[in-house]
């Protein structure tokens, strides 16, 4: 069972969360459970919150720019041609972010879809692997530009 937004965001201050990238200033950048569109991430916020709206402006700002600074590195580290964003907390109600690379070798069914269109047995087949990303986090770490250490 994959861990709630809480636990991973314990994990990664105790330096113990094996998708971590790194510490930004909104939060947490991690690679996501589930890696069927490679470089999927994630931006868990750090001090938790419930949700965007909770924040004040300037840590709504930290967050939305964090978030971005993903998404470019993801678009250079991995090829892709755009990246989705998604703020939902409707199962897991803390604030997080779903960044998400498209690529335009995807099946066409899926191409002008939203990420979470594809069917659980493509999405529950490639899950992160600690030994196989290694690189894919070092080289997307290396694009966070003065936030990662």
């Amino acid at each position: 069972m994959a861990n709630s937004v809480e636990q991973e965001v314990d994990l990664a201050r105790r330096g113990q969360l094996p998708s971590l990238i790194c510490r930004m200033k909104s939060g947490w950048a991690v690679l996501a459970g589930m890696q069927y569109l490679r470089g999927y991430c994630l931006l868990l916020a750090d001090p938790i919150a419930g949700s965007l709206n909770e924040l004040d402006a300037r840590r709504r700002s930290d967050f939305l720019l964090d978030m971005c600074t993903i998404g470019d590195a993801i678009k250079k580290v991995t090829g892709a041609y755009r990246v989705n964003y998604g703020i939902m907390g409707n199962t897991d109600p803390f604030l997080h972010a779903h960044i998400t690379p498209r690529f335009l070798d995807e099946p066409e069914a899926m191409l002008h879809n939203h990420p979470w269109a594809y069917p659980d047995e493509i999405v529950s087949s490639r899950p992160f692997d600690p030994a196989r990303d290694a690189d894919l986090i070092r080289r997307l770490r290396l694009e966070i530009p003065n936030t990662c250490p």
